[in-house]
């Protein structure tokens, strides 16, 4: 007889949770265009996404504008205080 549960699972030890967590889809397509804008670049930089940096944390930063993820302080999505201080403008920022 078999110590684990159905398909070979451990009874009565805890799942732990990923380290992130799980994070809402953006079905209401609030970040398609931070997204967008991050695909075109990998794309025109052949996918080198170290190229891309400003557009991965600018879309990072609207996600959690919007509660599609966690806030956390943009060091610990691994992107130095440089990346933080070489990002360009929002558009709406620039308006004002």
């Amino acid at each position: 007889m078999s110590a684990g549960g159905a398909f070979g699972g451990n009874r009565g030890v805890r799942p732990v949770p990923p380290e992130k967590g799980v994070f809402p889809l953006d079905h209401l397509h609030e970040c398609d265009l931070e997204k967008k804008e991050y695909l075109a670049c990998l794309k025109s930089t052949g996918f080198q996404s170290e190229k891309c940096r400003q557009f991965s944390k600018k879309y990072l930063e609207c996600r959690m504008e919007r509660n599609l993820m966690a806030k956390q302080d943009m060091s610990e999505l691994g992107f130095s205080s440089e990346d933080i201080m070489n990002t360009p403008p929002d558009k709406k920022e620039q308006s004002g």
